[in-house]
């Protein structure tokens, strides 16, 4: 880590990277996303895009997408038509830019007997191709946008917060990768950066936003922002449109006759590890 003085005269520190994207004068001095003028982050765009063209050859659109007034997200899982195909995974692996090797990847698939809540004793490592096995259940594991998030209070220089529209999200050049919320996060929901992300420019999605699927440097947490480059533009998160059971059910609960919200005030539903208080977004329920 590197410390310097901010504008401001605070103390900060960010992550020094390896050669393949040393920070320059300009990133350490940046300020703190919600302190950016129009016209500053315009620059950082421009910026983050001049060095994906140098580093993979990708003519990249880097986007400041900002969240709509009257819009708060939440997702549904229909537990009992999922068939641990993983198709969400590998999907949302390619809309947000993930590290291919090291393989990064935000949702994990449980695997688990019927008749049993006991996660610890579930499998992520199930083939998939086998599936879905007799006896057995899945349930898809992601951030769950919690109201009241723990890794939100552990950040120890704000470089994580939660958006009017109820996304949590992490600005990745103010994180000091302390990982304080990769230990805070009760659903193993945050990923880190140990090694530069590597992803073959073929496979990259040019379609970037600031605080959603750019590509991360070494160094950083990142997790899942229910793929707000799409989704604060009308469109569903990549898991949810690709799901063949429909069994993600997305959208904004202020919206009357919303799918999420329907399942909400119709459904049985019940939230992961409740006793904790987090007031997750993400709910699940079962078709009975």
């Amino acid at each position: 880590l590197v410390s310097f003085l901010t504008a401001g005269g605070a103390v900060s520190a960010m992550p020094l990277l390896d050669n393949e994207h040393p920070y320059t004068l300009d990133e350490f001095l940046q300020q703190h996303y919600e302190e950016l003028t129009p016209e500053q982050m315009q620059v950082i765009l421009q910026r983050i895009e001049s060095e994906i063209k140098q580093q993979y050859g990708v003519d990249a659109t880097v986007q400041d997408v900002k969240p709509k007034e009257g819009v708060s997200f939440a997702y549904a899982l229909n537990i009992g038509r999922c068939i641990g195909c993983r198709r969400c995974v590998y999907a949302c692996m390619d809309e947000n830019n993930q590290s291919r090797d090291p393989a990064i990847q935000y949702i994990r698939v449980l695997e688990l007997d019927q008749g049993s809540m006991d996660i610890e004793r579930s499998d992520h490592y199930y083939n998939p191709e086998t599936v879905p096995r007799k006896g057995k259940f899945y349930m898809p594991v992601q951030c769950h946008q919690c109201d009241n998030a723990p890794c939100v209070k552990a950040c120890p220089i704000k470089a994580t917060w939660q958006e009017p529209d109820g996304i949590v999200v992490v600005d990745y050049n103010w994180c000091i990768g302390c990982r304080y919320c990769l230990a805070a996060c009760p659903y193993w929901a945050r990923r880190f950066n140990f090694a530069t992300p590597r992803i073959a420019p073929e496979d990259i999605n040019p379609d970037m936003a600031y605080l959603g699927n750019r590509i991360r440097p070494r160094g950083v947490a990142e997790k899942c922002t229910f793929c707000l480059q799409r989704t604060r533009k009308g469109l569903q998160p990549a898991c949810a449109e690709v799901c063949p059971t429909g069994s993600r059910i997305f959208g904004n609960i202020l919206e009357p006759g919303n799918p999420v919200s329907y399942v909400l005030e119709h459904k049985r539903v019940f939230v992961l590890k409740e006793d904790l208080k987090t007031i997750p977004r993400f709910y699940y329920f079962f078709d009975k």
